[in-house]
């Protein structure tokens, strides 16, 4: 997967977020509850990972993402990007002043190595609701 290289070097703090439904206005943060943040080494590793998810094609399950991220950069300020993850249908959903339009729909291979790991981080993130 593709990250826009202003997060892939910006980015000072990621917001994990539990997405409860879908944005009411393109361009709208996902509802949710934030349930971690991610700093230092953790964020650099978590965009590391995200950035090495193999591509794949769409799947239909018509998009019901389960768990979200917002990179801020070191003023906190406006999120640089916010990714939306469906594991069903392998599709990451990007939006924010940093994402160019030809990065803001892209498919993952949500069996690989590397997306399970990354759902045990989003997993481990403290929060019990399975619902991917």
């Amino acid at each position: 997967m593709q990250l826009p290289a202003a997060v892939v070097t910006g980015t000072a703090l990621i917001e994990v977020v539990r997405i409860s439904a879908l944005p009411t206005e393109e361009g709208a943060p996902y509802p949710g509850r934030p349930v971690a943040h991610w700093s230092g080494d953790e964020a650099t590793d978590a965009l590391a990972l995200i950035g090495t998810l193999p591509g794949s094609e769409q799947h239909r399950c018509g998009f019901a993402p389960g768990w979200g991220v917002r990179a801020y950069d070191d003023s906190l300020g406006p999120v640089l990007m916010e990714a939306a993850f469906c594991f069903s249908c392998h599709e990451v959903r990007m939006h924010g002043p940093a994402v160019p339009p030809a990065l803001a729909k892209q498919f993952f291979d949500a069996d690989a190595p590397q997306a399970a790991a990354l759902l045990a981080r989003f997993r481990g993130a403290g929060v019990t609701d399975r619902r991917d």
